[in-house]
């Protein structure tokens, strides 16, 4: 068998790397036989992945204006509406991988989550008209993200594996009888150990990480983690590390934290992690961190894992879902608009701190619980072929 992970980012950012490389190990290790290949929109970031079989390139192609393609794509959309030929010609570094492939892997889990996608329904309907399995891998998918549309391509699907309760509930809702309930491979996904820098307490250090997706949504969000971090330094003895997990130009979690490492250092208790470190070192640092405060989910999932007390910062209902499948309620985790208001924030934080063992104790009880959720999705996948 042939398996195709396709609408992969690439592993610049480290939350897309943590779902490729769990779904390939898990897989892998139930049926080492199949081959595994993946198109990825970066390739060249994703030669940090092992196991993978083949690393194709998937990025669109270029359809010019006035090109033979660029005029039938044009003539097409103005006198026909139909936009299929140009979607087909500029996503061909896919599409040509169909014939080769017995089984894809949709792993873009946030895909859903944008708005419309026909790009998206019409890979889906080619893979479907030759006959292919398709699966959709962990997804999640808030009510307000749904159309017609788009629940008829999810129907048009094989399989469509949510990765927590709150996505499974509102696709059932919504009449998808193609669903199953797992959870995010990331919690399963090792860790590498890495070598502390000596300016890490041992023991009591807090992850800090911060999106420049949540400041431009939120711009007061920025002066309330100010106030955080503050809070931290005057309240507690810890070192902030800060973390960043997404190093995208334009997308670059590193160039806001930079920012405030500048104007904490003279703490003497802020430090920056580098932003060259793959998902398991930066999972291998995450685990030897007292606290962590996220707003990268995989940063997150990271922590969990690992047993960290973890707040999250700007909810989607991936964040919601997991909170709720690991805590039985959206525990610790604040909405875009909470995160501007300095006395949430730092109450929240608070009661991070004043319940760490339970936080502890209750992450150690589900864990292995949402471990075993995630290796169902193998189960579920090889039950259709």
């Amino acid at each position: 068998m042939k398996i195709l992970l396709f609408f992969h980012a690439g592993s610049l950012n480290r939350g897309c790397e943590a779902i490729v490389r769990s779904a390939v190990d898990l897989i892998k290790a139930q049926h080492p036989e199949v081959v595994i290949n993946l198109a990825s929109f970066d390739p060249a970031s994703d030669v940090v992945i092992p196991n993978v079989d083949t690393i194709y390139d998937g990025r669109e192609l270029e359809v010019k204006p006035f090109s033979t393609s660029g005029i039938i794509s044009a003539l097409k959309v103005k006198f026909q509406k139909d936009e299929t030929y140009f979607l087909r010609k500029r996503h061909h570094n896919i599409i040509k991988l169909i014939p080769e492939h017995d089984v894809f892997l949709s792993i873009g889990g946030d895909n859903y989550c944008y708005g419309e996608q026909p790009w998206i329904y019409e890979m889906d309907r080619l893979v479907k008209k030759a006959g292919k399995k398709l699966i959709l891998w962990g997804s999640s998918i808030g009510d307000e993200d749904l159309s017609d549309a788009k629940i008829a391509d999810l129907k048009s699907m094989d399989l469509v594996l949510a990765r927590e309760s709150l996505t499974y509930s509102i696709l059932k809702e919504r009449g998808l009888s193609n669903v199953k309930l797992v959870a995010d491979g990331a919690f399963t996904m090792q860790k590498e150990t890495m070598e502390l820098q000596s300016d890490w307490q041992e023991g009591n250090t807090i992850g800090f990480n911060f999106s420049p997706l949540v400041w431009k949504r939120n711009a007061d969000s920025k002066k309330a983690a100010y106030d955080l971090i503050q809070h931290i330094l005057d309240t507690t003895t810890m070192t902030i590390a800060l973390t960043p997990h997404v190093i995208i130009p334009g997308n670059d979690d590193y160039e806001v934290l930079e920012q405030f490492y500048n104007d904490f250092k003279v703490s003497g208790r802020v430090l920056l992690l580098p932003n060259n470190l793959n998902a398991i070192q930066y999972k291998g640092l995450i685990a030897k961190m007292r606290f962590f405060i996220g707003a990268r989910t995989h940063a997150t999932i990271a922590a969990y894992s690992s047993l960290i007390p973890t707040l999250v910062l700007g909810y989607s209902v991936k964040s919601k879902g997991i909170a709720k499948d690991l805590f039985g309620s959206e525990k610790l985790v604040l909405s875009i608009n909470e995160i501007s208001d300095s006395t949430k924030l730092i109450a929240a934080f608070d009661e991070m701190v004043s319940e760490e063992q339970e936080l502890i104790l209750t992450l150690a009880n589900s864990i292995p619980t949402i471990k075993e959720n995630a290796k169902k999705a193998v189960t579920y996948l090889f039950e259709l072929t």
